[in-house]
């Protein structure tokens, strides 16, 4: 059974991931077997975490703006010189924007469509032949995009542009699944809930009875959590799931 979820050996790169959910991907990825690849906008926060992963196992920092299309195409090339073959891409880099409906600017759509969908669409674009090369039918290449509980459902907070943008990723996810099926590559979304992260802070310091609350579990998400459900996507216990969006919120999306 141990061998059914192995993800040891392999090579993941994960957006995001000096921090909050992308990091808790990472560490938990290192700590498996995974060679991970991270990427994040600050070169010094991202080459910092990878330092502190390194001591569980193998990770390598990769500083990256994904907010242009430059920059998408610079880590793409990069991962190009570096590997031969992905085995997983985790797509967490994101950004929120929270304001009342009255003043919500247009500029929030423009920003959070750019990396919390666009920038996704041209990565895993960019990254289909290194994808592709470690596709096999049994044990497929995997794509894992970071959606939100806000995505499924309407948000409680007036994160407008948040929430359009994350639903968006889940629907740009089936589609995407459909397109990539015959190369092998699977691709799903994780909608999680409410975890300690760097977007969840000010929320939780302010609301965290209530967002405790408002979860059927009773609890905010452990990093054990998130590092479950990427770890299961990317071993062979998922290779047959793909064009999933799988919630990761304690219950809140379907029984909250």
């Amino acid at each position: 059974m141990s061998e059914l979820f192995s993800v040891s050996g392999k090579v993941a790169l994960v957006t995001g991931g000096s921090r909050g959910i992308g990091w808790m991907i990472a560490r938990g990825f290192v700590e498996a077997g995974v060679k991970v690849y991270i990427a994040s906008r600050k070169a010094d926060v991202c080459d910092q975490a990878a330092k502190q992963l390194s001591e569980l196992g193998t990770c390598i920092s990769i500083p990256a703006d994904l907010s242009g299309e430059a920059g998408v195409k610079r880590l793409a090339d990069e991962m190009t010189e570096r590997e031969s073959a992905l085995h997983v891409l985790v797509n967490n880099a994101g950004a929120n924007w929270g304001a009342p409906f009255e003043e919500y600017p247009a500029a929030a759509f423009d920003k959070l469509f750019a990396l919390n969908v666009k920038a996704v669409f041209l990565l895993t674009r960019e990254l289909v032949p290194l994808l592709a090369a470690a596709a096999r039918p049994e044990d497929p290449a995997r794509v894992i995009n970071i959606g939100s509980a806000d995505g499924v459902r309407p948000p409680a907070l007036e994160v407008y542009a948040y929430g359009a943008s994350k639903a968006a990723l889940h629907h740009l996810t089936r589609h995407l699944a459909r397109r990539l099926s015959p190369q092998h590559i699977t691709v799903n979304a994780v909608a999680p809930g409410p975890f300690e992260s760097k977007m969840m802070e000010a929320t939780l310091e302010r609301l965290r009875d209530q967002v405790i609350a408002a979860v059927p579990l009773k609890r905010i998400g452990e990093p054990d959590d998130m590092a479950g459900v990427a770890i299961y996507l990317a071993s062979r216990a998922g290779a047959y799931v793909t064009g999933a969006v799988i919630s990761v919120d304690g219950g809140m999306g379907t029984c909250g």
